[in-house]
C-alpha cells in the first residue's frame, strides 16, 4: 500500500545508468521536476544537458508529491513578508503566478495526457479565532500580487470560519509530465541516466559530478537540483530544515467530490483535492501530519490522517498511501540560483528549499538557472529574492555547523543491553546502546535481527526509526537509510556503517 498514486499508474522508465566517462554543457544531479525542468528549459535554449538520477525518474518527491500548482501556499505570504520583507513577497508571488501558467503552456506544448485541471485553490480555517490571522494573509497576498478572494462558504461537507479562494489554479498527474519532459529531452539530443547515484562533485572550471560506480560527467556548469544538496556550507546547514509528510488516497463517488484544492494549517496541517479515475469515480487525495524526519509514531500518524478523512470526507477506504519530504528555508523562500558568489565557485547552481510547494518552485528554478546559465533575455526582476547569496550575508553571525547539533538520540537507551534488544518486536526497531555504541537495531518479519550504526553518515546526527516504512531518517538533514543501513535519499552518500555484536543474538 506505500506506494504513490503517480508512480503506481504512469509506467516504468528504462533510462541507462551512467557508466563511463562522459561530457555535456551543463551536468544536472536530480532527476525529480526542478532538475528536469532545468535541464528542459536548457535543452530548449539549445544546451546539451546530462541529468544524473540515483534512483528512477520522478520517484522520489515529485512522485510523492499531491500534484498541485497554486500561488495561494497556505500562510506563506504573511510569513515571507515578515521574515524576508514585503519587496521579497512580492518577488515570490510573481514567481509562483508565472510558474502556475508556465506549467500550463508546457503540458499543451508537449501534448501531454497529464489530467490537468483548472480548480480553485482554498486557504481556509475553521477557528473564529483564526480569522484575524487568514485576513493577514489575504492582504499579503494581495499586495505580493497574488488576487485571492475572501469566502464564507465552501462546498466541503463540514462548516468553516472562513477561507481565502484564488481562481485558475492547477491539479495533474506530475509523474506523467515529468516522464514526458524527459522523453522530449533525449528526443532533443540531451541524456538521462537512472541508478547513478552522485557521491562527489567538483564545482571548479570545469565542473564534474562523480557516480558512486566511478562514472562521471564532466560540464561547464553543475546544477544541484536534489532536495538537500550533496555539498553545502554552514549557512545552507542552518537554513534547511527537513519535513515529512504523509498523504492517504482512495475512491470517491465524483457527485460528492468537493471541487476544489483546499489547504488548512489546522489538525497538524490538512490538503485536499481529487484527480480522475475512472467512470463515476474521483481519487480523494488527502495530506498532512507533517513530521521531523527520525521523530518515530509514523503509523499512528497515518491512522490519524485515515481517521479524518474518513470523518470529515466520507473516505471509505485507503487504497494508496504516500509520503513526501522537503525542505523549508527559515524565511520560506526558496534558494534557487549560483551557489556561491566567489568566481571559482561561479558554475555550480543549486535548487532547494521549496517548503512544500515544489512544483511551482521546480518550474521557478528551471527558469532562474536556465536564464543565468545560457544569459538569454537575462534573469527577471523576481529572481533576487530566491538568491542564495543571502546565506552568505548571513553566514558571520553564527557559527558551526547549525542543525548538526541537533543530535539527539530519541529511545530510550537501556542499560541493560539484551533486554533492549530483546523488546524489539518483529517489524519493529529502536536505537540502543551496545557495548557503548548507538546502534540501529531492526528485527525483520521473521525475527532476524538487523543491526547498523545509529550514526548518519553525512554528519554523524542520530537516526530514528520509521516504523510504517520500515527506514532510518536524519532529523537534521533528512537523509533516510533502509534497515541494512543502505542509502535511499542524501544527502548522505554512504550507507549507515555496519556494526559488531556480542550479545550472542542473530545480526546481519
Amino acid at each position: 500500500m506505500n506506494e504513490s498514486f503517480w508512480t503506481g499508474t504512469s509506467g516504468a522508465t528504462r533510462y541507462p545508468a551512467l557508466d563511463a566517462r562522459t561530457t555535456a554543457d551543463v551536468a544536472v544531479v536530480g532527476g525529480g521536476l526542478a532538475g528536469l525542468w532545468t535541464a528542459w528549459e536548457l535543452a530548449q535554449a539549445g544546451r546539451r544537458v546530462a541529468v544524473i538520477e540515483a534512483g528512477r525518474v520522478g520517484a522520489a518527491s515529485t512522485g510523492n508529491t499531491t500534484g498541485k500548482a497554486s500561488a495561494l501556499q497556505s500562510l506563506n505570504f504573511s510569513a515571507i513578508a515578515h521574515a524576508a520583507g514585503r519587496q521579497a513577497a512580492r518577488q515570490y508571488g510573481q514567481a509562483q503566478m508565472l510558474a502556475v501558467e508556465r506549467v500550463a503552456e508546457v503540458a499543451a506544448a508537449l501534448a501531454v495526457d497529464c489530467d490537468l485541471e483548472r480548480r480553485p485553490a482554498y486557504v481556509y480555517v475553521t477557528l473564529h479565532e483564526a480569522l484575524a490571522e487568514l485576513r493577514e494573509e489575504l492582504a499579503a497576498a494581495v499586495a505580493a500580487g497574488v488576487p485571492a478572494v475572501y469566502r464564507e462558504v465552501l462546498d466541503l461537507p463540514f462548516p468553516v470560519a472562513g477561507a481565502l479562494r484564488l481562481e485558475g489554479q492547477i491539479q495533474f498527474h506530475p509523474r506523467k509530465l515529468l516522464l514526458a519532459l524527459a522523453q522530449d529531452l533525449v528526443r532533443q539530443g540531451s541524456a538521462v541516466y537512472e541508478d547513478s547515484r552522485v557521491v562527489a562533485v567538483d564545482d571548479g572550471e570545469p565542473s564534474v559530478a562523480v557516480t558512486e560506480a566511478g562514472a562521471s560527467v564532466t560540464a561547464e556548469h553543475l546544477v544541484i537540483a536534489t532536495g538537500y544538496p550533496i555539498t553545502s556550507t554552514p549557512g545552507l546547514r542552518r537554513a534547511l530544515r527537513p519535513r515529512r509528510e504523509l498523504v492517504v488516497a482512495g475512491p470517491i463517488p465524483a457527485a460528492s467530490a468537493p471541487e476544489g484544492m483546499y489547504i488548512t494549517l489546522e489538525d497538524s496541517v490538512r490538503s485536499v483535492r481529487t484527480a480522475p479515475l475512472d467512470a463515476g469515480r474521483r481519487l480523494l487525495i488527502v495530506a498532512g501530519e507533517k513530521f521531523e524526519p527520525g521523530a518515530g509514531g509514523v503509523e499512528e500518524r497515518f491512522e490519524l490522517l485515515t481517521a479524518w478523512a474518513a470523518e470529515h470526507l466520507g473516505l471509505p477506504e485507503v487504497t494508496h498511501r504516500w509520503s513526501a519530504q522537503d525542505y523549508q528555508t527559515k524565511d520560506r523562500v526558496p534558494l534557487i540560483g549560483q551557489a556561491s558568489r566567489a568566481a571559482d565557485h561561479a558554475h555550480t547552481w543549486i535548487a532547494t528549499g521549496f517548503g512544500g510547494w515544489g512544483l511551482t518552485n521546480a518550474v521557478v528554478a528551471g527558469r532562474l538557472i536556465a536564464a543565468g546559465i545560457t544569459g538569454g533575455a537575462g534573469l527577471p526582476d523576481w529572481a533576487t529574492a530566491f538568491s542564495p547569496a543571502r546565506l552568505e550575508r548571513k553566514d558571520s553571525e553564527s557559527s558551526g555547523s547549525g542543525s548538526t547539533s541537533r543530535s539527539v538520540v530519541r529511545h530510550r537507551i537501556e542499560p541493560d543491553e539484551r533486554a533492549a534488544v530483546a523488546a524489539i518486536q518483529p517489524g519493529d526497531g529502536a536505537v540502543v546502546d551496545i557495548g557503548g555504541e548507538h546502534c540501529a537495531a531492526y528485527r525483520d518479519p521473521s525475527g532476524i535481527l538487523h543491526l547498523v550504526s545509529a550514526v548518519c553518515s553525512h554528519l554523524g546526527c542520530t537516526v530514528g526509526f520509521n516504523d510504517a516504512e520500515k527506514t532510518w531518517e536524519c532529523p537534521c538533514h533528512g537523509s533516510r537509510f533502509g534497515t541494512d543501513g543502505t542509502v535511499l535519499q542524501g544527502p548522505a552518500v554512504r550507507p549507515l556503517a555496519p556494526v559488531a555484536t556480542h550479545l550472542g543474538v542473530a545480526a546481519h
